[in-house]
């Protein structure tokens, strides 16, 4: 990624229509695409240092330009951010665990963990941080600048004990970790390495959250 790749975002944002993309879609693949699969095919070559079983895939890794506006009163055509994600194996979309680089003019950040899981596999973590409490209290915080993050129900969930030491985290409906990013880490040539250092520090969470929704860590 480079300072062209946040100014076609930033222009985006200001000129989000059909016509306006159409007009400027060289300088999408140039500035925007193209960067981001080329971080993507960097970062699989160092992936296996985090573990085998995450995937860095050029026609799944990055999240389409496109949004959907079927239910949305927002009908702008396009996304103004960058989402990359690197899924687990075993996972067929963007609820998989998994590792994450968002890119936004407005902020940057990577992500690990679970977003908007199944109910079933929800309430196999929640039942998790009850049967393994000491795995959890070790597992829940990263370290080196990341923090949980997401969406949460206001009150605990049903069957689980209101006064358990971790019930705030027991009434989350996502499980991820968010690292802040700069603008000149994200352009810096070194960012795949230190993008796949930052999952390194976050795995001991992703194998928690892994384990709990069954597939291999």
């Amino acid at each position: 990624m480079n300072a062209a790749t946040f100014r076609f975002l930033r222009e985006l944002a200001d000129n989000n229509d059909r016509d306006w993309f159409a007009a400027n879609r060289e300088r999408y693949e140039r500035d925007v695409r193209e960067p981001a699969l080329e971080f993507i095919a960097d970062v699989g070559e160092l992936l296996d240092r985090v573990s085998p079983h995450f995937v860095a895939d050029p026609r799944r890794s990055m999240f389409r330009i496109h949004r959907d506006v079927r239910f949305s009163k927002d009908k702008s055509p396009y996304k103004t951010n960058v989402g990359i994600q690197f899924r687990h194996a075993a996972g067929r979309d963007a609820h998989a665990p998994g590792f994450y680089l968002h890119l936004d003019p407005a902020g940057c950040f990577a992500g690990a963990g679970v977003w908007h899981p199944d109910a079933a596999v929800l309430r196999r973590i929640r039942e998790a941080i009850v049967a393994r409490p000491g795995d959890w209290a070790r597992a829940r915080e990263p370290g080196r600048g990341w923090r949980l993050g997401g969406d949460e129900l206001k009150r605990p969930p049903r069957g689980f004990d209101p006064a358990h030491e971790f019930v705030d985290d027991l009434r989350r409906k996502d499980f991820i970790a968010l690292r802040p990013l700069t603008q000149k880490q994200v352009c810096s040539a070194a960012l795949a390495l230190e993008y796949v250092g930052m999952c390194a520090d976050a795995k001991p969470f992703v194998e928690f959250l892994c384990q709990a929704a069954g597939v291999e860590s």
